[in-house]
């Protein structure tokens, strides 16, 4: 597993696709954060808080994560190297862990950097220091765990065809569908229980819930299980 995800690195880095991602996510998110007059602007909202990144963040991932996980399979098998891929003395379980880990350690190595903007804030806040650590932390966590899934997700996609521009919009519709999707087909309930139940399917109410700076073990749960299943069903599809 190490060898496939220190390829995978490697192949990040060595082409342009690593340093676009990460710099696409800092340069967006820097500009609807301190120049972009809006809602999201730290500066015009009047407030010591970065709730706008936490926002933005799950919405440009929709995009940046398929983006670094569509050449994960569909590449091998467009390029011939597929079938010298599975005959290596490695599990399948392990290709899709070292690819899977590899993808989603390129969206953390994007994440990291945003901790300056809580670090700008905390020097801007009156007094200083006067801003929300926990709902931060929480959020930022939450970000951690929502690219996991996002990540679990694109590599599924890629699985499933050797066309990387299929394999992005596939990835694309799933995740907009488990973060949103399910807050659209709630909108159509009016029984206060099914509501509760249906958004509780989706991945926003649980990203909601761990931004308010608590961290339930149900939306820790709810994120590695949803991980381990697309982990899961990417093995399966490789294996047959």
């Amino acid at each position: 597993m190490f060898s496939i995800f220190k390829k995978e690195i490697h192949t990040f880095f060595s082409n342009a696709t690593g340093y676009i991602v990460i710099g696409i996510f800092l340069l967006l998110t820097g500009l609807f954060l301190w120049v972009i007059p809006g809602e999201y602007n730290i500066l015009d909202s009047g407030f010591a808080n970065v709730d706008g990144l936490f926002f933005l963040a799950p919405w440009l991932f929709l995009f940046l994560c398929p983006a670094v996980t569509m050449r994960a399979f569909a590449e091998e098998k467009q390029t011939g190297t597929w079938e010298l891929l599975v005959t290596k003395p490695i599990s399948k379980t392990a290709l899709v862990l070292g690819k899977f880990f590899a993808g989603w350690a390129l969206v953390c190595l994007a994440l990291i950097p945003t901790m300056l903007y809580y670090v700008s804030v905390w020097h801007l806040a009156e007094p200083m220091g006067n801003v929300d650590a926990g709902a931060f932390w929480g959020s930022f966590i939450g970000l951690f765990f929502l690219s996991a899934v996002y990540v679990a997700i694109g590599t599924f996609a890629s699985s499933l065809s050797k066309n990387q521009i299929v394999s992005f919009i596939v990835a694309l519709v799933l995740c907009f569908f488990f973060y949103y999707g399910f807050d659209i087909i709630a909108s159509f309930f009016t029984s206060g229980q099914a509501i509760f139940f249906i958004t509780n399917l989706g991945i926003h109410e649980h990203y909601r819930s761990m931004s308010r700076g608590v961290i339930d073990s149900r939306d820790i749960v709810y994120f590695l299980v949803l991980t381990l299943i697309f982990i899961g069903a990417t093995v399966w599809k490789i294996r047959k």
